[in-house]
């Protein structure tokens, strides 16, 4: 297992130096540029600027020579591979503001919402996926399968908006509930507690981790119930109960570490969003997260931003996936990455 992992970790970072190569000539396919984007009077808030402040040729042509942009696109690659050499991610194009206390506080704020996403989708999706799959066909399980093909159908922005609708309106409140439904804290909060920060914005993220979770509860739930069905169906389940075992004890014990390889699975495919976020979501409830900046810095062309983004988005799904073939290691001992089954 050391040399496997060993081997991988080394691998890391040739597959970064891919994926950034292949992500910056496509990003470079777009037509435009931030010189452009400037002469044509976008400002980075979306205003027309004004007559005085747009670009001439000349202005533009001084503006590409400073950044690059008149070289070639290998020459631009290799500069800006330099400078992440040297820990430097680059300045926007829009603002001349350093891109990572750009991106800090808006991964912060994604992070934590699709970290607490994740924790409610595992937290509720694992229980009801071993419960249908101990009592298949059973009225409980066939409620629930409803309950999640209906969920999994519903469009995140509908959702988002129906709930905006029914918990949304503090003078009408759904059922005597009345959630926020912008931003992630109240700023008429003067000199708040610890105590009272959480409260406030566990209140306001209520419904934005709500949306971000439904969908893959549904899909999650349905991945466990089928991997148990197919677990529980085999000869040593079989076994464990003809020995007269108890049935927690043959589901919970014997049953449900094979039953998480989709799981594990899944789970590392759905890590990379917690960098990325969701863009629908962040727009329709204001959070200043990763979502919404992304979809900006694609209009402004902000290069360093997009390249920094795809690159932590890649860093994140290589380590999901190692982190999940060690995953299948500790869950069945049998799987081994040294040339054999052990």
């Amino acid at each position: 297992m050391r040399t496997y992992l060993l081997k991988r970790l080394l691998l890391i970072p040739l597959t970064l130096f891919g994926i950034s190569l292949i992500t910056f000539f496509i990003i470079h396919l777009a037509p435009g540029d931030p010189a452009s984007i400037k002469r044509h009077g976008i400002s980075e808030g979306g205003k027309a600027l004004v007559e005085s402040e747009r670009g001439t040729k000349d202005v533009v042509t001084k503006y590409r020579e400073r950044y690059g942009f008149d070289r070639p696109l290998h020459v631009q690659y290799l500069r800006w591979l330099g400078s992440l050499a040297r820990g430097d991610l680059g300045k926007t194009f829009f603002g001349e503001k350093d891109v990572w206390e750009e991106l800090r506080p808006r991964l912060l704020v994604t992070i934590s919402l699709e970290a607490a996403a994740f924790l409610l989708i595992f937290a509720v999706a694992i229980p009801a996926g071993i419960y249908s799959a101990w009592r298949p066909e059973s009225l409980l399980d066939r409620a629930s399968s409803f309950v999640m093909f209906v969920l999994y159908s519903l469009p995140s922005f509908w959702v988002a908006i129906m709930l905006i609708l029914l918990f949304g309106n503090r003078e009408r409140p759904f059922l005597g509930v009345w959630f926020p439904v912008a931003g992630l804290r109240d700023d008429r909060l003067l000199d708040p507690s610890a105590w009272e920060m959480v409260k406030d914005v566990t209140w306001h993220a209520f419904l934005p981790v709500v949306c971000l979770s439904y969908g893959s509860l549904a899909a999650v739930s349905r991945y466990m119930r089928a991997g148990m069905l197919e677990v529980i169906r085999q000869d040593y389940i079989r076994t464990a109960r003809a020995k007269g075992l108890p049935e927690s004890k043959v589901v919970l014990k014997h049953a449900l570490r094979n039953g998480l390889f989709p799981i594990v699975t899944l789970a590392a495919a759905m890590l990379p969003v917690i960098v990325g976020g969701s863009i629908i979501i962040e727009t329709i409830f204001s959070i200043p997260g990763m979502g919404a900046y992304t979809i900006e810095a694609i209009r402004l062309r902000e290069y360093h931003v997009l390249m920094t983004l795809f690159l932590l988005t890649g860093v994140m799904e290589l380590l999901a996936i190692l982190v999940a073939d060690v995953a299948y290691a500790v869950l069945d001992p049998r799987i081994s990455y040294e040339g054999g089954a052990s």
